[in-house]
């Protein structure tokens, strides 16, 4: 697939071990009572989104799914009195125009049970809105044939998943042929890029709580796991070095409030499904230039 050059006071135990500086600013960031900087933010990230693609269905795409994701998150906070933030964008002029979103939990998650159901509820939601994107994109794409377009393209990894829905929406390619997406198209893909790096079982990724609610302690086996399965891929995209770091800063993953009473069965087949979900959406090899 190518893409054409684009022109507080209920604070959880985890949380009280931080370090002075980091804890003054997050204290700063979790006590505020108005929305101004997550705002702000959207707008810088409607900005940087346009500014790499040069078209607003692709930010108006990315930012819906990016919303659905973290809404999914903090809906589901609610749901079990969790305090939450709102969505905090993240605007960066990358290949992407955005870094993603977060939200930010105000207190402990009280028991395992309320880990899952915020961890699922996002990468969940995020895929409501990706699949149809994907959908609408591919049919407005075009077959091409890549050395008749010139250089400067930018391949894009597929995941399964995206290679499953190619197919249903447009059948086999002929030999030789491939696909050369449109805005809306790349946003979808770019929705399942961010659902499977989230995906990704280590640390506090989404992930990580769902590996963490299904296991408990043991989970940091299947954080090595997904550790050692990154660092192969960083060997094939320099890139993942730089997550490498970040999940091994955060790789510890704190417990909850109730950390002993185990999930009901049907959570444990939900977070086999996440599992799979995580296989069909990563994508060793993200982007090639060429």
């Amino acid at each position: 697939m190518n893409l054409p050059p684009s022109d507080p006071n209920h604070s959880s135990p985890d949380f009280e071990r931080q370090p002075t500086l980091q804890r003054s600013f997050l204290n700063r960031l979790l006590s505020r009572e108005d929305n101004n900087l997550q705002i702000v933010l959207f707008f810088l990230t409607i900005g940087t989104t346009y500014w790499v693609s040069r078209s607003l269905i692709y930010s108006a795409a990315v930012l819906t799914i990016l919303l659905a994701h973290e809404m999914g998150h903090y809906m589901m906070c609610r749901k079990h009195c969790i305090a939450a933030t709102l969505p905090f964008f993240i605007p960066m002029p990358n290949i992407f125009g955005t870094m993603g979103a977060v939200i930010a939990m105000k207190q402990g998650i009280p028991n395992r049970k309320a880990l899952f159901d915020v961890a699922v509820a996002g990468p969940l939601s995020g895929l409501i809105v990706a699949i149809p994107v994907i959908v609408i994109g591919l049919k407005n794409s075009q077959i091409i044939t890549p050395g008749e377009v010139g250089g400067g393209l930018l391949t894009m990894g597929e995941p399964l998943s995206f290679q499953i829905i190619e197919y249903l929406v447009l059948g086999p390619l002929p030999e030789g042929k491939d696909v050369l997406v449109d805005s809306l198209a790349y946003a979808g893909w770019v929705g399942l890029f961010i659902t499977g790096l989230n995906l990704l079982p280590v640390g506090q990724l989404d992930g990580g709580h769902i590996a963490y609610a299904l296991y408990g302690k043991k989970s940091r086996f299947v954080f090595m796991a997904a550790w050692i399965v990154l660092a192969i891929s960083a060997l094939f995209f320099l890139p993942w070095i730089v997550m490498l770091i970040l999940i091994t800063v955060f790789f510890k993953h704190p417990p909850t409030l109730d950390d002993v009473t185990p999930l009901d069965s049907r959570r444990r087949k939900l977070g086999l499904i996440m599992f799979v979900l995580f296989i069909l959406t990563f994508i060793p090899v993200p982007i090639q230039i060429g």
